[in-house]
């Protein structure tokens, strides 16, 4: 039998339709003149709508770079560049192998080129190696699998933190895989490990703000060579324990024709910056030390400052992601804590709720524990960001895309998942990409995670 609900939902949506044909007849009848200038109206005002929307945004593939092994830089091998280091004392020494060995970082992360070398000197040449090495890697492949022509590049966004060559680094992209004269270039730098989100909404919003078709390459680097700290400040010490090389090249397009064949489309962004508050805008830093040698100092206030800042980018965030029900738990606890005074603290909403899959910044081992103590996630969700860092290290600006790399190798995203991609900069910035899957993922030929996504997930925390 039908329901009785059910029959009276039909008997209203008949009534509804009858009464608007009701209509439609009597003005077809007796103001034919006023039903032509609606209809036309209506029928502009389409087509100004379809040819001024913006374009869909997605993300046709990405490429992650994956040194040579005999660049692994395994602990021994770090302990053996520190101890032929004549600027460092003991005590500097003692201090990096400590944070090293509760850093997180494995034996199979990458060091840069000069480590290798005989005189172990972080030149201008060696910087530039590192940096070509990782670019030239990862778009080839790139370009190799989405059999995009280098001719059909319209923008190149390029992003390295705190390398800034002359010519620039898109420059030399443009140089080596001579694309077009009228191609329009980027170059991002000072943001740190946020400037690998950043820049692919700064992609998109030049994707939908043109009325072209037009794919943009966005090349996604640093080159940790010339911010070798030899100094003894402790605080710009550890970017040598946890930073190693990295790189990523990605397609952004809003060319429908390419649509079927991307991997995720960018369905929400969002960046907040936190400058204004002098202990964000100073967590980390790069100046001199006493004795004048330059390093990136990573003061103790960083993982306040993260957490802090990462609840104020989620205030804004949630509210365009999360599902209706969350959205009321939260305004509950919010409203109760005002009339507690306090008392009562506000409910954490439950991101999972609104993403199958979540990119966690892989900063550092206190980096990724202080997120999942912020957003409530379990070890099950903070798993592929333990891993990455792991693996590969904090690859700084590139890090999602190598976290992204593993949920691919795992074969763990379907088609229509929405994943979060989440990372903090120097600034302080917090920056997210939502992506929603267009296709099931698979794991491509020159994915990072091939020769041992088999032996992850370790348990190592």
């Amino acid at each position: 039998m039908i329901p009785l609900q059910a029959l009276q939902l039909s008997f209203l949506r008949l009534l509804f339709l009858t009464f608007f044909l009701h209509i439609l007849f009597h003005l077809l009848t007796t103001h034919l003149h006023l039903f032509l200038y609606f209809f036309v109206c209506a029928f502009f005002s389409l087509l100004y709508y379809y040819h001024t929307r913006p374009h869909k945004v997605f993300l046709l593939n990405y490429s992650c770079y994956k040194p040579p092994p005999h660049r692994k830089c395994s602990y021994q091998i770090g302990e053996s560049f520190l101890l032929k280091n004549v600027h460092l004392v003991q005590e500097s020494i003692d201090f990096m192998r400590n944070i090293y060995l509760k850093s997180g970082l494995g034996d199979e992360t990458y060091g840069p080129p000069f480590i290798f070398e005989e005189d172990k000197m972080p030149t201008l040449k060696s910087a530039n190696q590192e940096a070509q090495e990782g670019i030239f890697s990862s778009i080839d492949d790139l370009l190799a699998k989405t059999l995009i022509d280098p001719q059909s590049i319209d923008i190149v966004i390029v992003t390295c933190g705190s390398f800034s060559p002359s010519p620039s680094l898109s420059s030399l992209i443009v140089n080596h895989y001579e694309l077009r004269s009228d191609v329009k270039t980027y170059n991002l730098s000072g943001m740190g490990c946020s400037s690998g989100v950043i820049s692919i909404d700064f992609a998109a919003r030049v994707l939908r703000g043109s009325q072209k078709v037009q794919n943009a390459l966005v090349v996604i680097t640093e080159s940790i060579t010339l911010n070798w700290y030899n100094g003894d400040n402790r605080s710009m010490l550890v970017t040598n324990c946890i930073f190693r090389v990295g790189c990523a090249a990605a397609i952004i397009s809003n060319n429908p024709n390419l649509f079927q064949d991307a991997k995720m489309e960018l369905v929400h962004s969002l960046r907040t910056h936190h400058g204004a508050d002098d202990s964000a805008y100073k967590a980390a830093f790069q100046e001199e030390d006493d004795k004048g040698i330059t390093g990136v100092s990573l003061t103790k206030d960083l993982i306040r400052v993260a957490g802090m800042n990462l609840r104020q980018h989620i205030k804004i965030l949630a509210p365009r992601v999360l599902p209706m029900t969350q959205l009321a738990n939260y305004a509950y606890s919010m409203i109760m804590t005002i009339l507690s005074q306090g008392k009562s603290k506000p409910v954490v909403p439950d991101f999972t709720k609104a993403f199958d899959h979540i990119c966690i910044h892989t900063g550092g081992k206190a980096v990724i524990d202080q997120v999942g103590r912020v957003l409530n996630l379990s070890d099950e969700v903070t798993e592929p960001a333990k891993m990455c860092l792991n693996r590969f290290g904090n690859t700084s600006s590139s890090l999602v895309f190598y976290e992204l790399a593993y949920f691919e190798a795992k074969g763990r995203v379907k088609k229509g998942d929405k994943m979060w991609m989440i990372a903090f900069g120097t600034g302080f910035k917090v920056g997210s990409l939502v992506w929603k899957w267009i296709q099931d993922s698979k794991q491509d030929s020159d994915n990072p995670w091939n020769d041992c996504i088999n032996n992850y997930p370790l348990k190592i925390w």
